[in-house]
């Protein structure tokens, strides 16, 4: 499993945990965090990268891979900065573009005096499959169910800035500063390590994917096809309108303007929509 990646160079972990540094042969594409490959070792205990496994899934930040093989996107939002729901719902189209799962986690709720609103607020996302969790880092509220869920399965966090993510991460792995140096030691690639995409073990079981560029995952434009793909409980009604090219704003006989004045599409989700493609 390749950990991290710097220029042309690799740090790559074995199923006994050894690191071994390793370059790459010219006729095989550059690996990311997350990659499973197949190396030969050197006499000088190095490795050359010989094949790239095929990838499940691949995660893109400004047309740039950045990791693949991900098993769970988590979206954190919080109290404070206030959760917007136009930015969520960005978060959720390129989740549902990628085809990649992802969970919303709700940080910081010691500083609500209304759970039954957030609770309300979040139960739209709820209602369609996602899966929320309401938790407090700093009073240690619901840390120990999240962990729960990371088992065995490979994740990054993704969120705006201010909502925890550096704090919740550094209480999933406490010793991740110690994880960094390791790395860094290892891999030979200095305070370079530390700005790159890289992958550490949780030790409650699990593994990140953590770079503070996925930190700051800034969204690209969305194309308005890719917008209506994001909605996923559109997609039972998209092919009931009248015209094929329904853009689902002023057309007669939209079918999902019909679920919408149904109640089986919210409608704070239809009007998400329309800013969005408005945009």
């Amino acid at each position: 499993m390749v950990i991290t990646r710097y220029r042309e160079r690799l740090l790559v972990k074995i199923k006994s945990g050894e690191l071994y540094q390793c370059v790459t042969k010219n006729n095989i594409d550059l690996s990311v965090a997350g990659d499973r490959v197949i190396f030969q070792i050197t006499q000088s205990n190095q490795g050359i990268v010989t094949a790239l496994l095929e990838r499940h899934n691949q995660l893109y930040r400004t047309h740039k891979l950045i990791a693949t093989n991900i098993d769970q996107l988590w979206l954190v939002v919080a109290i404070e900065p206030h959760y917007q729901f136009e930015l969520i719902d960005r978060y959720l189209i390129v989740a549902e573009n990628a085809k990649l799962p992802i969970n919303i986690v709700v940080n910081k709720v010691e500083l609500t005096n209304n759970i039954k609103k957030v609770k309300y607020d979040f139960s739209m996302y709820e209602n369609i499959g996602y899966s929320i969790n309401f938790l407090s880092v700093k009073k240690q509220i619901n840390i120990d169910k999240l962990k729960l869920k990371l088992d065995n399965k490979t994740h990054i966090f993704l969120g705006q800035s201010g909502v925890g993510k550096s704090s919740l991460i550094n209480k999933l792995i406490p010793e991740l500063k110690l994880r960094v140096n390791e790395i860094s030691k290892k891999s030979k690639l200095g305070k370079h390590t530390t700005t790159n995409t890289t992958l550490y073990q949780i030790p409650s079981g699990g593994y990140l994917i953590d770079s503070p560029g996925i930190r700051k995952f800034q969204l690209d434009k969305l194309s308005n096809q890719e917008i209506l793909n994001g909605f996923k409980e559109f997609n039972p009604f998209t092919n009931a309108c009248k015209f094929r090219n329904c853009a689902h704003i002023f057309e007669p006989k939209c079918a999902i303007k019909s679920a919408v004045k149904l109640g089986n599409i919210h409608k704070k989700r239809y009007q998400s929509y329309i800013t969005l493609i408005s945009l």
